[in-house]
């Protein structure tokens, strides 16, 4: 398969929004990145439409259809039934005239080729080859098919898609040209580089809009109907069948888009329950008219049902039908890259992920994969991360977290802007002589604390800071610390008993002062004792009491 498609990895922001509308899962995070595995991607581009950060991108063939032009040969377009939804009133012939000033020779609807193929599937179904008979229109389903259901791979019908039969038809008619399609999908790139020899290069119509605008031309609205153009109903949901007689006997016919639906019939096929049918799958939910590279066009699907019938005419056009061993082409089954890992294998990781019986399984599908098997088995396939299961990394934050609350020394109590308890832990229910948490949270914090220091920091959205206070009802000395939480819209408080180190540091200072009392008597004695020596020695009364009272003050310092 070709790299139709790429990742941006600088763009990925670990959404998991791919990986969860992936229907086969064909994606892989490594290093905080999303990578797309080729071998197991039908290329429907659900990924590429759902990345909210454009982190996905398909690769362009303009430069390459430019060689195509610059080369001399003629350049024949292929152009999808679908544009009619896509350029709103421009039709075939103001389009061609577009793609002429851009350097292609002429345009010509794929719808052509369409004619072809629902010949082929007419005659296959009027000689009853198959039981089941499953349109491969589609190359995302067709790969879908190969890669996953093998079974129902006998049903798919080895006939060319409408682009294949048109490139070959345009190729009889003119020998030397080179036929380059321009449609709504992403597929019909690998289709193109596939299968050799019908089409030279594949452009989506974003990437045609992009060209148009950067040659400056401009799409002129002027849409002429056509009355031999029935096929043009083949890019919505039963178009097919809609330009087929569905009369061939034993067969039932049934329309089916989106791989998830087409994925439960093939289920249903391969488990035999569906017998004698043709079955026109399309990968996207309402036809190519809601193809991945649309671009900026919303899909609607009553106006682009209405858009198509009114451009649709009511009869075939003519075209010369080949041999139908020239509309052949092989499906082969596409093996998977890995096996399935073994029920240990799954089970360790599981266990990893802290799954040990069934009740923790919450199949959330968060991570993107529809249960936590499927997500331990990617796991062990190394196309998943256990980091990805959003419930465990919650849980295990949570259980970290609780463990610091719960075992802190300090008190911790949450508040919301209403000033109400949402969160107390044991430590702060010690302090304030609360028996349960039950007892406080939702109420009031008036109940249990003064309000004015939460209603200030909520106001001014200033902090405080280590500030003692002093709680009467409880006798306790505190030491509180209060900061607003902006982003959860919380107050938090933080409380720290300090109430043995004020008693402490009470002490202390009596012992203190005590000292200075006894300092102060011997101090008075010693002075009395100095004097009585002084007068024998000749000093005044005054200088000696100047010396006795700063060896006071130094007492009294100490």
């Amino acid at each position: 398969m070709s790299s139709s498609m790429i990742s941006k990895k600088s763009n990925c922001k670990n959404c998991y929004k791919c990986i969860r509308h992936c229907p086969v899962k064909a994606i892989r995070f490594s290093g905080n990145q999303a990578h797309i595995i080729e071998s197991e991607c039908i290329l429907c581009g659900r990924c590429y439409t759902v990345c909210p950060q454009d982190a996905k991108m398909v690769v362009s063939e303009v430069e390459k259809t430019k060689v195509l032009i610059q080369s001399g040969a003629p350049v024949i377009a292929s152009i999808a039934p679908s544009f009619i939804t896509k350029f709103k009133g421009v039709g075939i012939e103001k389009l061609s005239k577009a793609l002429k000033e851009l350097g292609f020779t002429d345009a010509e609807e794929t719808a052509i080729g369409a004619t072809i193929v629902k010949n082929e599937y007419e005659r296959m179904l009027k000689a009853g080859e198959k039981d089941v008979v499953i349109s491969s229109c589609c190359h995302s389903i067709n790969l879908l098919i190969q890669k996953y259901y093998p079974k129902a791979l006998m049903y798919l019908a080895d006939v060319l898609s409408p682009m294949q039969a048109h490139g070959e038809d345009i190729k009889k008619r003119y020998p030397d040209s080179k036929v380059v399609f321009i449609g709504p999908c992403i597929a019909k790139k690998d289709e193109a580089d596939f299968y050799g020899g019908f089409i030279d290069a594949a452009l989506t119509f974003e990437e045609l809009e992009e060209w148009l605008k950067s040659e400056y031309v401009t799409l002129e609205e002027d849409v002429v109907s056509c009355e031999k153009s029935r096929a043009r109903f083949f890019p919505v949901t039963g178009g097919i069948l809609k330009t087929m007689h569905c009369d061939a006997p034993g067969y039932e016919y049934v329309a089916i888009d989106g791989v998830e639906n087409c994925m439960e019939a093939l289920r249903e096929i391969e488990e035999g329950k569906l017998t004698g049918c043709f079955i026109e799958m399309s990968a996207c939910s309402g036809g190519c008219v809601n193809g991945p590279a649309m671009g900026d066009k919303q899909y609607s699907p009553v106006k682009d049902y209405v858009t198509i019938k009114n451009y649709a005419g009511l009869k075939d056009y003519e075209v010369t039908q080949p041999e139908s061993f020239a509309l052949r082409k092989t499906l082969e089954y596409i093996p998977p890259s890995q096996n399935r890992p073994s029920e240990e294998e799954i089970m360790a990781v599981m266990r990893q992920m802290g799954k040990f019986k069934a009740g923790d399984e919450l199949n959330c599908g968060l991570c993107g994969y529809n249960t936590c098997r499927d997500k331990a088995a990617a796991v062990c396939m190394g196309k998943a991360e256990i980091s990805m299961c959003l419930p465990f990394l919650k849980d295990k934050a949570e259980s970290f977290s609780d463990t610091i609350v719960k075992n802190t020394p300090n008190g911790l109590i949450a508040l919301n802007e209403n000033l109400e308890v949402q969160q107390i832990n044991e430590a702060a229910r010690k302090m304030l002589n609360i028996r349960f948490a039950s007892d406080i949270l939702g109420e009031p914090v008036i109940r249990i604390l003064d309000p004015r220091d939460f209603v200030e920091v909520l106001n001014t959205h200033r902090d405080i800071r280590n500030k003692r206070v002093y709680l009467t009802e409880y006798k306790r000395y505190t030491e509180q610390t209060i900061v607003y939480d902006e982003a959860a819209r919380m107050l938090i408080a933080i409380i720290r008993d300090v109430t043995d180190e004020e008693a402490e540091r009470e002490k202390k200072e009596s012992i203190s002062r005590q000292t200075v009392e006894v300092a102060d008597k011997v101090v008075e004695k010693q002075m009395r004792i100095v004097q009585e020596i002084a007068s024998l020695l000749g000093e005044t009364a005054a200088e000696t009491k100047i010396a006795l009272s700063k060896l006071k003050e130094s007492i009294t310092d100490e």
